[in-house]
């Protein structure tokens, strides 16, 4: 065995591929997709894989690609800065109220979450009317939407960026209350970009596919399509992506402000404040950053940067532990780490596989939803994350782990 903590996969006519994926499991629908990368005439060294790495749509989820001179929309996806933020409060387990049912229900009709009615004028998971904070944060980020539909007035539908600023949306996104080693309390909360960050996603993904027709690039997928550096589309690009993931860091920001109100107003439970810096970090975005002499562009799809000292946030799923990280500055991996556990199963399989039972087993003890509506994100759906952070330990040292006793579900 190699004394290398990655696996190292030889692409052909490629770059090679540096997959952390030692312990865990590596399904072969991903390894085609990081092949097909790699493959690509601009990437720059070699492709990271993070340990959890799984089939995504055009770019592997958990995969780390370096570029030159192009960047693929699809490598960075349609949910643009999606991420995390957590902090620790003055609370400890002990001020925590017997029953958490009241906790959970604050944070649920203070923060919107979910979607209704299709995303329409009813959805219950934007605001009807949204607050003054949310108002006053909107008057920072309206220029530059303005300036994107400048040049893409077809952006401009559905639910106004607005109106879904500060929420937290559906799917895998979630709220929690946590209490690390020390039963001290933290929030945490993964959410993204919103509906606007979807339509720039998958507006410049088919616009990248319409340049690559025009120019009869063939690809080894079509998803991998890119927009070369020097054209009106990938400055366009840059700039949509850039605000996208801005917005997405504030949306998180105000719904943790949200979050903490919602706490404070739950009856028998004592004030507190935040005891540590609110760590707010991206795991789905590009960056331009300087690696190996060159400044590159990087695309994260499901991957935090781990740079030497960085603090960043691994969930694992709704019944295992996450963790709060510090980056070992790693230059294999491109300086990133994982961005969670990672699935080993379809939304559609886990439905298939698990009971209400086998799901209300995998959450004892944490107050949260047990009902269908969420079987497809019941722990047994993902790797388990003990073992993804073994595969990983070269990339992070562990600062805090959590377990969470309150989880909201989109």
């Amino acid at each position: 065995m190699s004394d290398k903590s990655y696996i190292a996969i030889e692409s052909g006519s490629g770059v090679p591929i540096k997959a952390w994926v030692r312990g865990v499991p590596f399904d072969e629908g991903a390894r085609r997709q990081l092949l097909n990368t790699a493959r690509l005439p601009f990437v720059f060294r070699w492709v990271a894989a993070m340990p959890d790495v799984h089939f995504g749509l055009g770019a592997t989820v958990g995969s780390v690609i370096p570029t030159l001179g192009a960047i693929i929309p699809a490598a960075v996806g349609v949910d643009i800065g999606c991420g995390m933020a957590a902090a620790r409060t003055s609370l400890c387990a002990r001020d925590l109220p017997d029953d958490l049912r009241g906790l959970r229900s604050a944070i649920e009709q203070a923060v919107p979450h979910g979607r209704s009615d299709r995303g329409g004028r009813k959805d219950h998971g934007a605001w009807a009317a949204a607050p003054g904070r949310i108002g006053e944060a909107w008057q920072a980020l309206a220029p530059g939407y303005a300036r994107i539909l400048e040049q893409h007035p077809k952006l401009d539908r559905n639910t106004p960026p607005l109106q879904q600023l500060g929420t937290l949306g559906s799917g895998n996104h979630f709220i929690e209350v946590c209490l690390d080693e020390a039963d001290r309390v933290w929030l945490m909360l993964h959410s993204g970009s919103r509906g606007v960050g979807n339509r720039i996603g998958s507006y410049f993904i088919a616009r990248a596919k319409d340049e690559m027709r025009r120019l009869g690039v063939d690809l080894p997928d079509r998803d991998l399509a890119y927009l070369k550096q020097g054209t009106r589309s990938f400055d366009d690009y840059v700039l949509a992506v850039g605000w996208a993931q801005t917005y997405a860091a504030q949306n998180r920001r105000l719904m943790l402000e949200g979050i903490i109100a919602a706490a404070l107003s739950v009856p028998g439970l004592p004030p507190f404040v935040l005891e540590s810096e609110v760590v707010n970090c991206h795991h789905n975005y590009v960056a331009q950053e300087l690696h190996f002499g060159h400044q590159v562009f990087v695309t994260r799809k499901g991957a935090v940067r781990a740079g030497l000292g960085d603090l960043g946030i691994i969930p694992g799923s709704m019944g295992a532990r996450s963790f709060i990280v510090r980056g070992k500055g790693n230059q294999e991996s491109f300086e990133s780490c994982s961005h969670g556990a990672g699935r080993v199963m379809s939304r559609t399989e886990a439905k298939r596989r698990f009971s209400l039972a086998d799901h209300a087993a995998a959450t004892a003890g944490i107050e949260c939803r047990k009902d269908a509506g969420v079987i497809d994100e019941t722990p047994a759906a993902y790797k388990p994350i003990d073992a993804v952070m073994q595969a990983q330990s070269d990339l992070v040292e562990i600062v805090h782990t959590l377990r969470q006793v309150v989880c909201v579900k989109g």
